[in-house]
């Protein structure tokens, strides 16, 4: 009798070790926006890169984790001695999730859709010096460009730029189907999105066999949702909330950087903001540290114009408009609005804007400026303040690498027009040379803070939260993602 309790309890063990071994492949991370749909390459929205990117879809390069340029569907690639030809060797073997193969067609499908006249790619800038795009084998895609572009193969690494196949690009918003290391589940709207492992991917295996993208909006619900297990992971943490997890043994606090420019954007075409003297009162009148404090729980980095802080070509222009309330009223007399206006200021959900905005509302009374505050969700923002440029203010963080080059855009929500910039940025593009580089980004620097295009804030600092016994998230955020493809619990 005993041998066989002996028996069923080794028996019971067993099975909770296997158990918890399964459990311990499995992942629920916590997100704070839901993405508007599940298709990277037709929305700005970041919380879809933050899902999908690297886990689900795949580009011809990817961004690591220290911003660097790495193969992913293009094993291996050259470059004419000119500059303009690049000849990609891609992966074979490579099948989509739903069974198709992968091929070079497949390469010149998505490229030519992203810049094609009615391409709603929300960075068609990135595939603007494409000129063709020539299938030589099923496995070598040509591309030429109008001119040499530096940039190129670290822009085919943006999410935007993911390869999709033919047979299901219609379908992405809902059911997205890539090549990556996860495939999609399932999307329970309002509450989460799962991916599990492919075991059909081409390249090296993921630890994990799923995760679960757990949508958490309200940012004091994030740390229950970590003490007690429901979520494992916030790679993106609400700095505010810090406190209450720091010190506890049980998770992992990673302070980190982005490339997220934190601006107060202006319309610059809508009177009165398409004054010069009204828009340089607005940036004197701001208080950046205790927007800082009161966004960031003090952990943003200060920045004077477009360009993270961290970038080598960063220039400090924070003490062109010093925090002066008496430089604000008198620019404001100068335009004729001694009196001072009444604007409306447009806020996104995360905190950053939904607290920063509130501080700004409160700095601009100051001067005379009395803003409207209209909250709005990702979907309002995107229809009316991004496509339709239907504002006076706004607060966002603009996450994506690298891209001083939005304010030369004429149909760009910022509305400003400055061909001096333009020509900077259009040299910027076909120079190769890094000193050259660096004086034509210091340049373009100094012109948009002259021209206060927007209220330059400070650079979104990243933190992350997650299980001490999870490793492999990113410490930075080099692009907007959350990529999986290293992360595993270490016990």
């Amino acid at each position: 009798m005993k041998l066989w309790k002996t028996i069923l309890t080794a028996a019971a063990l067993v099975l909770a070790n296997g158990a918890s071994a399964l459990a311990a492949r499995d992942l629920v991370i916590g997100i704070t926006l839901e993405p508007p749909h599940l298709d990277p390459t037709a929305g700005a929205a970041a919380a879809i890169d933050e899902v999908l990117y690297a886990n689900v879809f795949e580009g011809l390069t990817r961004i690591g984790a220290d911003g660097e340029v790495l193969p992913a569907l293009a094993e291996s690639w050259t470059i004419s001695d000119d500059g303009k030809v690049y000849t990609f060797k891609l992966h074979s073997g490579v099948k989509f999730h739903d069974g198709t193969d992968f091929n070079a067609d497949d390469v010149k499908f998505s490229l030519d859709r992203a810049r094609a006249d009615n391409s709603v790619n929300a960075q068609k800038g990135l595939f603007a010096a494409i000129d063709t795009v020539e299938v030589v084998d099923p496995a070598t895609v040509r591309i030429t460009l109008k001119n040499p572009q530096s940039s190129f193969l670290y822009n085919m690494g943006w999410g935007d730029a993911v390869i999709v196949a033919p047979e299901t690009a219609e379908i992405n918003k809902e059911k997205p189907v890539g090549t990556g290391p996860f495939k999609f589940q399932n999307w329970a709207k309002g509450s989460s999105i799962t991916l599990i492992r492919s075991d059909a991917y081409w390249g090296a295996p993921v630890s994990l066999d799923k995760a679960e993208f757990r949508i958490v909006t309200d940012a004091a619900a994030a740390v229950p949702a970590l003490l007690s297990g429901d979520v494992q992971a916030f790679p993106f943490f609400d700095p505010d909330s810090v406190a209450q997890i720091q010190g506890d043994p049980r998770f992992k606090v990673v302070i980190g950087a982005t490339e997220g420019e934190t601006i107060l954007s202006m319309n610059n075409k809508k009177p009165p903001f398409d004054r010069l003297q009204v828009r340089q009162a607005i940036s004197f009148a701001l208080d950046r540290k205790a927007i800082i404090d009161g966004a960031s729980a003090g952990l943003g980095v200060p920045i004077g114009s477009h360009m993270s802080p961290a970038n080598k070509a960063y220039v400090d222009l924070t003490g062109l408009y010093p925090h002066n309330v008496d430089k604000a009223r008198e620019l404001l007399k100068e335009a004729g609005l001694e009196n001072g206006f009444k604007a409306t200021l447009k806020l996104p959900p995360p905190p950053y804007a939904r607290l920063g905005g509130e501080i700004i509302a409160s700095q601009l009374r100051d001067v005379g400026i009395d803003l409207q505050i209209v909250p709005v969700e990702w979907a309002q923002w995107l229809d009316q303040v991004f496509t339709k440029k239907d504002y006076d203010l706004t607060i966002v963080s603009h996450t994506e690498p690298n891209d001083i080059d939005v304010y030369s855009r004429k149909d760009y929500y910022f509305n400003y027009d400055n061909s001096t910039f333009d020509k900077i940025i259009a040299d910027l593009n076909l120079t190769s040379d890094e000193a050259k580089r660096m004086t034509l980004l210091g340049e373009a620097q100094k012109i948009l803070a002259d021209d206060a295009v927007v209220g330059f804030l400070y650079e979104l600092p990243k933190v992350g939260v997650w299980d001490a016994k999870l490793e492999g998230f990113w410490e930075n955020a080099p692009i907007q993602a959350n990529d999986l493809t290293k992360v595993k619990w270490t016990e």
